[in-house]
């Protein structure tokens, strides 16, 4: 084996530590930016409902948690969203490649047993525009989303006409409490 491939051999074997503690501090620097943020959505969702019903919720979702996911994606810059197999918004909410696999594995995970708040997943991919750390932490749906993303029967009219209208091509319905809506994706560039 000649010199040079024994230095690169040692230097990517002395860069394997360092790039597993860089994937646990963006993992725990992630989760402590998406935590709060679902907290905060799950918050205003409730407070709507309060306020003006099940159809005013429907408004948090279209432009509250946008607006909430922009301004933390510029404040850390990195990319957060929410994203789904099964989309409500298509220019905001079509899970990319990777997101669409980690997706996948979580309901996998999720039928074999894994409880649902400890679905997450963490890596470093190499994409074609660059190297890039990701992170999703998965949104299990709770008992009170069916007014919204339920079966038809479960949708009051009013509903149903409120998501045609935001939504014409709306995708996210047909869930039953305990399954995975979707994920909080995190994209940051390295």
């Amino acid at each position: 084996m000649s010199n040079k491939i024994i230095l690169y051999v040692l230097l990517a074997l002395s860069a394997a530590p360092a790039l597993a503690d860089d994937l646990g501090k963006y993992e725990d620097e992630s989760r402590a930016i998406v935590t709060p943020f679902m907290q905060q959505l799950m918050t205003e969702n409730k407070k709507a409902i309060m306020e003006g019903g099940v159809e005013s919720a429907i408004k948090v979702c279209k432009e509250i948690a946008p607006g909430m996911a922009n301004d933390l994606s510029r404040r850390h810059g990195m990319k957060i969203t929410r994203v789904s197999l099964k989309v409500r918004n298509p220019l905001l909410g079509t899970a990319d490649e990777w997101e669409q696999k980690t997706l996948k594995q979580f309901e996998v995970r999720l039928a074999r047993g894994e409880k649902p708040e400890a679905l997450e997943s963490a890596e470093i991919v190499n994409e074609p525009n660059g190297r890039y750390f990701r992170y999703m932490k998965a949104i299990v749906l709770q008992q009170g989303c069916v007014a919204c993303h339920g079966t038809g029967e479960q949708l009051s009219d009013g509903v149903k006409a409120r998501l045609a209208e935001y939504y014409p091509y709306d995708q996210a319905t047909g869930y039953t409490p305990g399954q995975i809506r979707g994920g909080v994706s995190v994209k940051r560039p390295l």
